[in-house]
């Protein structure tokens, strides 16, 4: 029998329907990859690698087949050098469309690979993660590509390495718990599914119905693990803003102590009228600037980071990256309120153990990449409340203050409203303090002093006094460094003119300790906390003999009496 026309057609149109799905697939390997790159800037890495198949897996080698003639990729990961903005970078692309991005030995070998050539070039790192996790048809193989990629990152890092970590939908399983969620700054696209076990797995463990919006990226990003969320067009943008924040720049600034900041004397005259508690009620008010208003007034190109990495996300504290003139600074702060709404969801200004971690990572990143840290202190204390105990906020403000002794960057840290206890204490161990001259900055509120030590909230304005609450008493005291002046009326009259003494305080500060090593700084900062009293010092003394011997005398008499 001769050729059937009719199966040769067919066979024809089935060898062009593959081919325009393989030009269509093709184009989701690495897409977004190409959509962060420089035009034409980039060169493809180990392209030729391939798996071995360790367990000679049934079937296997057919998907791969399969997968590798669909794509035009021998497996699921794209690694690239290249330029981003004219920053060079490594960049990684998992892609979802071979074998639904899962991890075997290829991808975790390129992830290693592009770690240690980052590393070598003194570059950033980027990967773009989807995936469904764990490659299982290569078993163990697979299993331990976690450990494998998670110690290549943080190698990495630990050489100063900058990573951002770029989650899209899915990113699930032993991706999601490895090299994924590493990352320095951490970004999701919108509605990316992102967690370890299934919704549909974790359903049908606990028997409930799971709620909208589980494990999507703004639930992650509620919970403390990202940073950010993206949208796809605008990825690119917010990768280039960080790369910015991470270059090397030379800085200019003015050296000097700036005039409009007093290191001595009382402050303006107008202010000497103030009562503490008519200072406490004015830096209350709401139309007093928030640390929004701080960062805009300023700083350039605020970029806010989200999340203690450990399921909190803390609205309370604030902290992002952001540029003060040229050089590129670390910013936290207690944030308010303007309004009854904004009030509630921010608590009021007052950190639970969450936001205080949050600040801690945030140092942290600052101490790795070598900027200075600058705090906004305005809080009525760290939150009082159940939760808060249960989840440590004690050990929270604790390990900041420590690690805050440690810190090998400056940190400056400005009272803007009032500063109440360890709450205020805990994002503001600086190596200069400086108060707005309105500012107060106290052991505990007036209000909680007196209900504490004399049982009557409404002598507030009493302990006001007593506790020597206000910025020209911590001056003349040298518990501080120095004070902005504020107009007639307090900043909220003119912050314009407050605003320019403030950039003057920064630049001054950022400027002195410019040329402090490590060990000095950290030495210094030792010091000004351990002799802080000055001239009180010491300002505890031992008890001398007689006073010794009449309390044995008085314990002897009680315990004859108590015989009797």
């Amino acid at each position: 029998m001769g050729e059937n026309p009719f199966e040769r057609k067919r066979a024809i149109l089935l060898a062009y329907r593959e081919q325009r799905a393989r030009g269509r697939k093709y184009a989701h390997v690495g897409l977004k990859l190409r959509r962060l790159m420089d035009p034409e800037s980039f060169t493809e890495l180990w392209q030729d690698l391939e798996t071995q198949d360790p367990l000679h897996f049934p079937g296997y080698r057919e998907k791969l087949t399969d997968n590798q003639q669909r794509t035009g990729a021998r497996d699921a990961l794209m690694c690239v050098k290249g330029t981003i903005g004219s920053f060079p970078v490594v960049c990684c692309e998992l892609s979802a469309s071979f074998l639904m991005g899962s991890m075997g030995s290829v991808v975790g070998e390129k992830i290693a690979r592009a770690a240690k050539t980052a590393d070598q070039d003194k570059c950033p790192l980027i990967i773009i993660s989807a995936s469904g996790g764990a490659r299982m048809q290569e078993g163990m193989y697979a299993l331990f590509q976690m450990e494998k990629t998670a110690a290549s990152i943080r190698r990495f890092q630990k050489h100063g390495g900058l990573f951002i970590s770029i989650l899209t939908d899915p990113t699930m399983g032993g991706v999601s718990a490895s090299f994924a969620s590493l990352g320095d700054v951490i970004l999701a696209e919108p509605d990316a599914l992102i967690g370890f076990a299934g919704p549909r797995v974790i359903a049908q463990t606990i028997h409930q119905k799971l709620p909208k919006g589980f494990q999507k990226a703004q639930f992650q990003l509620n919970h403390g693990f990202v940073d950010r969320i993206a949208e796809p067009e605008k990825m690119r943008d917010e990768v280039l803003q960080l790369l910015r924040f991470h270059a090397k720049e030379e800085k200019e600034q003015a050296s000097g102590q700036p005039k409009m900041v007093k290191t001595t004397g009382c402050g303006a005259s107008h202010s000497r009228r103030l009562s503490a508690y008519e200072r406490v009620r004015l830096v209350r008010s709401e139309d007093r600037p928030k640390i929004t208003d701080y960062i805009a007034a300023l700083f350039t190109d605020f970029t806010e980071l989200c999340g203690d990495r450990c399921g909190t996300e803390d609205p309370a504290i604030l902290c992002g990256l952001a540029f003060f003139g040229s050089q590129p600074v670390t910013v936290i702060g207690h944030r308010k309120g303007k309004n009854l709404r904004d009030s509630l969801r921010y608590n009021f200004g007052m950190p639970g153990p969450g936001g205080y971690r949050k600040a801690l990572r945030m140092m942290r990143e600052a101490e790795k990449f070598g900027r200075p840290v600058i705090t906004f202190i305005d809080t009525p204390g760290a939150y009082p409340g159940k939760e808060a105990e249960e989840n440590g906020i004690s050990s929270a403000i604790a390990e900041n203050l420590a690690a805050m002794a440690e810190l090998c960057v400056p940190i400056l840290s400005i009272v803007t409203g009032e500063g109440s206890s360890g709450g205020a204490l805990g994002i503001g161990a600086g190596d200069r303090i400086l108060m707005l001259e309105n500012a107060v900055y106290s052991v505990l509120s007036p209000e909680g002093f007196a209900s504490i030590l004399w049982k009557d909230s409404k002598r507030a304005a009493e302990a006001s006094e007593i506790m020597q609450i206000t910025a020209p008493e911590l001056l003349e005291r040298g518990l501080i460094d120095g004070i902005i002046e504020e107009p007639e009326g307090g900043i909220q009259k003119d912050p314009a003119s407050c605003y320019s003494r403030m950039k003057e305080a920064i630049g001054s500060f950022l400027s002195d300790m410019e040329k402090a090593d490590a060990d000095e700084l950290t030495e210094r900062r030792y010091q000004k906390y351990r002799l802080f009293e000055g001239p009180l010092r010491p300002a505890c003394r031992a008890s001398d003999d007689a006073v010794i011997r009449q309390k044995k005398s008085f314990s002897s008499l009680q315990k004859q009496e108590s015989d009797i």
